[in-house]
């Protein structure tokens, strides 16, 4: 049967670096799930249908728009020499489309080995252009990687106009059978950006797609409306704004 989805409700937390500060917390619904499982899910959930919540292949996993969901995951651990990793789990985590839209700024891939240890995350950053660019996280060695392991990748895809497109991500990865925390720490010679989502994981259910729903209504719509608001915020403050670049004509980086 597998995995059926795990709902995590949580909180996220940005705080920005340098001299301009700048900093939210908020409410957000992931989903946790192994799209290779047909376990059952709840009546309210989907995936590739219509539904107060789904999850889409076209929505991760490649092109934005255009994904190819875990082909596309297994095709680039194997591309990479990571082939015996396309054997094991591969669970996404990420907010779900609700009412049927979604914007994901961030979503993750976890990886694990045929002993079901995590030995890679892949983050799949959007942002609000269209675009999209993968980062692998993972050790050289391919050791399990543990809540206190820091994972480094060069910042080389354009998310906010208020950042450069340089400096580098430093990644925590602390996932349970209770719990999911994520920290991305990116720095530059200028500013940077302090983010967190932590959440306890629970079974998707029902009543747990309608509260949510009834909560946040908006789903990541709300999320969208966030994000031009504090970059409102960010102007209003004086934060030099850059103008969208050329995306990497790569994929995936490391």
């Amino acid at each position: 049967m597998g995995m059926s989805p795990d709902h995590i409700c949580g909180h996220t937390y940005h705080g920005r670096h340098g001299a301009i500060k700048n900093a939210f917390r908020y409410r957000v619904d992931y989903v946790l799930t192994d799209l290779a499982s047909n376990a059952e899910s709840p009546r309210l959930f989907s995936r590739n249908k219509g539904n107060v919540t789904a999850l889409y292949d076209v929505d991760h996993g490649g092109e934005r728009g255009n994904g190819r969901g875990l082909d596309w995951v297994r095709e680039v651990l194997t591309d990479h020499g990571f082939e015996g990793l396309t054997k094991g789990r591969i669970l996404l985590l990420a907010q779900p489309r609700v009412w049927g839209h979604v914007f994901n700024p961030v979503a993750f891939w976890l990886v694990y080995d045929t002993s079901d240890v995590l030995r890679m995350v892949i983050a799949e950053v959007n942002n609000t252009y269209g675009d999209r660019h993968s980062y692998l996280c993972y050790h050289k060695d391919l050791s399990p990687i543990l809540p206190t392991d820091r994972l480094k990748a060069q910042k080389i895809f354009h998310v906010s106009p208020f950042q450069p497109i340089a400096g580098e991500y430093t990644f925590r990865f602390d996932v349970t059978d209770e719990h999911v925390g994520i920290v991305i720490d990116y720095r530059s010679a200028e500013s940077g950006v302090y983010a967190t989502f932590h959440g306890r994981r629970q079974k998707m259910t029902n009543s747990s797609i309608i509260g949510a729903a009834v909560a946040r209504p908006l789903g990541s719509l709300r999320v969208l409306a966030l994000i031009h608001w504090q970059a409102v915020r960010l102007w209003w403050k004086g934060a030099g704004f850059r103008a969208r670049p050329v995306a990497p004509e790569t994929e995936v980086s490391s």
